[in-house]
């Protein structure tokens, strides 16, 4: 299991209008948390290029792959690297910003290269294929028709999972106030943001 992890303190930037930087912290810190948690029993290993991340990183039982100036798709292409050096014949590629990540393990357990985009389509939240397969790391917007492009040309069994859960990211207010997240966050963040107020 490979996650990269941005710094917690400059996570979630397009937030910045409706959380104060100590709930955007805070909201990104239990969004890894729980990605991490639902890596296991998977050996999970933590892409970052900060400190605190690393410390935390440890804390929680993952290994740490250090990648300073990397970017995140340097950061994910050195990470599988590291992880098939190290005897792997797949990964799982999960973003540490997913509410909802309990089907992680379903995903893992698929053969050939899995595709799970984000409710538009747009991102790619989980990505899982053999360590050996030429796959660069391709995120940013569209990454999800760029991967999946990349994917059918390595001639490999390919599918696409529309999982309602892991298709779920938090990038923005409204994906706060989805349904099935905003009963969750209301103890972390309280009922002013998700009730529509702004700070």
């Amino acid at each position: 299991m490979l996650i990269p992890v941005k710094a917690f303190h400059a996570a979630k930037a397009r937030l910045a209008g409706w959380l104060p930087d100590r709930d955007r912290e805070r909201l990104a810190r239990w969004m890894a948390e729980r990605v991490v948690d639902a890596a296991a029993p998977l050996p999970t290993f933590v892409a970052c290029d900060d400190d605190t991340v690393a410390s935390w990183a440890e804390e929680h039982g993952a290994e740490v792959l250090w990648g300073p100036g990397l970017g995140l798709n340097g950061a994910v292409d050195h990470g599988v690297d590291t992880i098939a050096g190290k005897g792997a014949d797949r990964v799982l590629i999960a973003h540490g910003d997913l509410p909802l990540p309990h089907a992680l393990g379903e995903v893992a357990a698929l053969d050939g290269i899995v595709l799970v985009p984000d409710r538009r389509a747009d991102g790619t939240n989980v990505l899982a294929r053999p360590c050996a397969t030429t796959l660069p790391a391709s995120y940013g917007a569209a990454s999800f028709r760029r991967h999946l492009e990349l994917a059918m040309a390595t001639g490999l069994p390919v599918s696409v999972r529309s999982d309602p859960h892991l298709s779920i990211d938090l990038d923005t207010i409204a994906d706060c106030r989805h349904p099935l997240v905003a009963p969750l966050l209301r103890g972390l963040l309280g009922g002013r943001v998700l009730d529509g107020v702004a700070p």
